[in-house]
């Protein structure tokens, strides 16, 4: 893990195309600015971690409807 201090206004750079700015800090809370193309996706870690549990229980869940195939044949030729 690099550990970094920085001051308000001040970046930390990810590669070339992603950048984390200090935009404020205030008592033991920091807000940061985050730069990144559109096709990078940037979430907090708790959302992130929700979202993954979430997958992972679609994956893992019995279809309601298992005698449903949507039109796919279970052999096709």
């Amino acid at each position: 893990m690099l550990i970094l201090s920085r001051k308000v206004n001040e970046k930390i750079m990810i590669g070339e195309d992603i950048s984390i700015s200090i935009i404020e800090i205030r008592g033991d809370q920091v807000r940061l600015g985050v730069t990144a193309p559109r096709n990078v996706k940037v979430f907090r870690r708790e959302l992130f971690d929700a979202i993954k549990a979430e997958n992972k229980a679609a994956v893992e869940s019995t279809p309601i409807f298992p005698e449903l195939n949507f039109g796919f044949r279970e052999n096709p030729l």
